[in-house]
């Protein structure tokens, strides 16, 4: 590979797999390899996919032809959860070098060597997906995805990952407190655990993440750990518990809901109902009042009437969130909602999305409000945004104050002074 010097990535969709392109991108620095951005022309890109909506596929195609066409002789390597499902669909797009699914991805720079061997294309995706890959991402030293565990074993109706990342695993507690003291050697200050069911953390080892979360909180030179999403069903009293007295495990929860009808949520396989969705969210308010809720919800379900969705909007006037993360239904091909009856206009789904969004932005302003002169920590980061640096207070409070040098990658005592219309408080450094 003397002549390759160059290399580039582009992730797509979640937090799991920035963290895995990062990992990835440090394996090929250590091999000698420029990392550049993804916009500059280099000698191997390298995408890594997600197959959760049908835009997320349309964003790969984009960035294949955008790599191709600024270097029509770069080794263009797919990778990721797209892949893995449709490896051939992405085999026949023009500049495609090399395809390789979930698990296959840590073998790239093997891969790559075979390639420049044969100039042949190559597809190699692992069907079994039976080993777990640790992964952090470390190109921003303020914080950290740390990848803990992969693979669901939940088989909702609508969701392709099953089939992309196999069963749900992870390593022991011990090999993952290892990599997390790799994470503590650097300058990051926080770190966020990720996964695609976190809440299933340690079950085949006979563990769980409630006893992970008490040995990270022991563990020094992190000073914050969030929790990603996790299900509902799977965030137990002692995890609400544990949060309400940690020092360092955040006031921040995602926790999908998906839809605020039974009917809709059975046919989704969803594995809880809206008394037990309600239940969690009073109980972690009535613990950590200032905490940040997320929720994740799926438009236009196919079955979805009239009736449901007011049910839907009815239950999230009802509990009290921070934010939502609203996404319109997409058919997934090999899910078995793509045989549902009573499919429901696009149209239609556009006008609920509306509707979710005016209430979300609602929400999320009553809560921004709420914190109104409080006093919080905020992890500021490096960026410079015409003369502002912004971070995060801990219950994820955006935060902005004039840019200062010393402040990047420190956590600060700040007064939340004055509400924007963003939905950006700006702060009185204490």
């Amino acid at each position: 590979m003397n002549t390759i010097k160059t290399i580039a990535f582009a992730t797509l969709g979640c937090k799991l797999n920035f963290s895995e392109t990062s990992t990835l991108s440090r394996s090929f620095s250590d091999k000698g390899f420029t990392v550049i951005n993804f916009k500059e022309t280099a000698d191997i890109y390298v995408i890594n996919t997600c197959t959760v909506t049908e835009n997320a596929e349309k964003k790969c195609k984009a960035e294949i032809k955008s790599a191709a066409k600024r270097n029509p002789n770069a080794i263009i390597a797919v990778t990721g959860c797209y892949s893995q499902l449709r490896a051939e669909k992405i085999a026949s797009i023009p500049g495609v070098s090399i395809v390789t699914g979930t698990t296959d991805k840590f073998q790239l720079i093997e891969l790559i060597e075979e390639y420049l061997q044969h100039g042949k294309l190559i597809v190699k995706t692992n069907k079994t997906n039976a080993d777990f890959a640790p992964s952090y991402s470390i190109n921003d030293r303020t914080r950290s995805f740390f990848k803990i565990q992969d693979g669901c074993d939940y088989h909702c109706n609508y969701c392709t990952i099953p089939l992309a990342r196999g069963k749900s695993r992870s390593n022991t507690i011990e090999k993952t407190m290892k990599i997390a003291k790799e994470i503590a050697a650097s300058e990051i200050k926080e770190i966020v655990l990720t996964g695609v069911n976190i809440g299933d953390f340690g079950k085949r080892n006979k563990e769980s993440l409630y006893k992970l979360l008490i040995q990270l909180e022991k563990l020094e030179g992190i000073e914050r750990i969030r929790i990603s999403s996790i299900e509902p069903d799977l965030l137990t009293d002692e995890i609400i518990e544990l949060l309400a007295k940690s020092k360092k495990i955040l006031p921040h929860l995602h926790i999908p809901l998906q839809s605020g009808s039974d009917k809709i949520l059975k046919a989704m396989h969803r594995r809880y109902n809206t008394i037990l969705f309600k239940q969690k969210t009073e109980f972690i308010l009535s613990r950590i009042p200032n905490c940040f809720i997320a929720i994740d919800i799926i438009v236009g379900f196919p079955g979805e009437s009239v009736e449901d969705f007011e049910n839907t909007l009815r239950f999230i006037e009802s509990i009290p969130l921070a934010f939502m993360h609203i996404f319109p239904y997409s058919e997934r091909p090999d899910t078995p909602s793509i045989l549902l009856e009573n499919k429901v206009p696009t149209s239609i789904i556009k006008q609920r999305c509306k509707l979710l969004k005016e209430i979300c932005n609602i929400k999320k302003t009553t809560f921004y409000e709420s914190n109104t002169n409080f006093f919080a920590k905020v992890l500021f980061e490096s960026n410079n945004d015409h003369g502002w640096m912004t971070g995060f207070t801990e219950n994820y409070v955006k935060v902005k104050i004039p840019y200062d040098t010393k402040y990047i990658n420190q956590i600060i005592s700040v007064k939340l002074n004055q509400l924007e219309k963003d939905c950006i408080f700006a702060g009185e450094v204490l």
